[in-house]
């Protein structure tokens, strides 16, 4: 049943409210909201079909009327405010936008249908996380496009290595190593399944050839207990709900070694408090583990949900500081925030993981198992556990035999 003009406004500003939006920003997305309705209604165009072409046209429109009233070309972020109600406000109407991008140019159909079973294939037969079939997914539609402007859908019966060779060349552009081998095996992968399928006659997957990759040839970023310690230190002063919710996650950081994905869809539910314990999903293989829970991650997720927690309905821990009040998703901005004020400066990345990399040294300087701490850390095989074996380098210079001869050479 498609809903009025004043249905939407009704939902949209209880919808707001809800998420404790400021009551002057309810009213503001309000008004521009029911500024588009009415320009879809003097152009007799339903809300329900509208396209982003048709939103980017009321803003040269809503520009125009900008300027004819006031003299001047409006700022150039004042758009912002506007296209987010409108954003909002389609999303209710439509049940999800932005919507996908279309495949347009010759032979679309004939591309899409292969991206959706590929898709399938992907989820239903391989099993893959969402996030492996979303990267796999881009690759196969970039490299159909490009072929199909080439040569169009016929042209992959006589795909050959030189095409391959020629999108591996294009895509190369700018790209580092390790970027460009994750490309060719993304791509040997969307191959595979045109052979297997038979819309390409020739195995090409031998042919797709990325750099040569050395185990464990770059050696990550990492703190010292000193500056986590830092880190800590800093953050702790800051008795605001952002800086109660920001100890809580670098406390769990720097315990438990967790993932962002791990941090950010712990719930409620999964702090035992009663049993002391700590239950963890591991976002690579949805598998749980069960950690105590340590007093100073406890002590600080306690002091956060009582203190520093917005009141909304949803049973993630860590909620965003300002609305839309829903479940965080990312920690990359707050810790090279917190990294910074604390004056500490890893070499390389500052995100969440150079916790995890510390937290991976410090158990195996403590003679852990190398089987446990892939177990603390929710590894599925030794080998992901290997390539933290790299950061001891001081540990492994104390252990190394000395090599006959040596003592002339000094």
């Amino acid at each position: 049943m498609l809903k009025t003009h004043d249905e939407l406004i009704a939902e949209l500003s209880n919808l707001l409210s809800e998420q404790n939006y400021n009551p002057v920003v309810v009213a503001n997305y309000r008004l521009y909201a029911g500024a588009f309705l009415d320009y879809l209604i003097e152009r007799d165009m339903p809300v329900g079909t509208v396209t982003p072409v048709q939103v980017d046209q009321y803003f040269c429109h809503a520009t125009q009327r900008f300027q004819a009233r006031y003299g001047r070309v409006p700022s150039s972020r004042w758009h912002m405010i506007p296209r987010a109600a409108i954003s909002r406000l389609l999303r209710l109407a439509q049940g999800k936008w932005p919507p996908e991008a279309e495949m347009i140019g010759p032979d679309a159909e004939h591309r899409h249908v292969i991206c959706r079973e590929y898709e399938t294939w992907l989820r239903e037969e391989r099993g893959l996380a969402i996030a492996s079939i979303a990267a796999l997914m881009w690759e196969a539609r970039n490299f159909l496009r490009w072929q199909f402007d080439r040569g169009g859908a016929a042209s992959l019966q006589a795909l050959s290595v030189v095409d391959v060779d020629l999108y591996m060349d294009m895509r190369a552009s700018g790209l580092r190593r390790r970027s460009l081998a994750d490309v060719a095996e993304r791509l040997r992968s969307a191959v595979r399944y045109l052979h297997q399928t038979g819309r390409i006659p020739i195995d090409l997957t031998p042919h797709i050839i990325g750099p040569m990759l050395y185990a464990y040839e770059n050696v990550p970023s990492t703190l010292e207990r000193s500056e986590i310690a830092a880190v800590l230190a800093e953050t702790m002063k800051d008795r605001s709900s952002r800086g109660l919710r920001d100890y809580a996650i670098l406390q769990l950081l720097a315990i438990y070694g967790l993932r962002q994905g791990e941090i950010c869809r712990l719930r409620i539910e999964d702090v035992n408090w009663r049993a002391e314990s700590l239950r963890i999903r591991h976002t690579k293989t949805n598998a749980y583990s069960y950690m105590p829970l340590l007093m100073p991650a406890g002590e600080a997720i306690l002091e956060y949900l009582r203190c520093g927690r917005p009141r909304v309905e949803g049973r993630e821990i860590f909620i965003r500081t300002c609305a839309p009040y829903i479940a965080m998703k990312n920690l990359y901005g707050m810790i090279r925030g917190r990294l910074s004020a604390a004056g500490v400066e890893p070499p390389g990345k500052r995100g969440p993981h150079v916790f995890r990399h510390a937290r991976a040294v410090e158990l195996l300087r403590a003679s852990v198992p190398q089987k446990i701490i892939g177990d603390v850390l929710g590894h599925r095989s030794t080998e992901s556990t290997n390539a933290y074996l790299k950061l001891a380098t001081a540990d492994l210079r104390a252990v190394a035999l000395d090599v006959p001869g040596s003592e002339v050479l000094s």
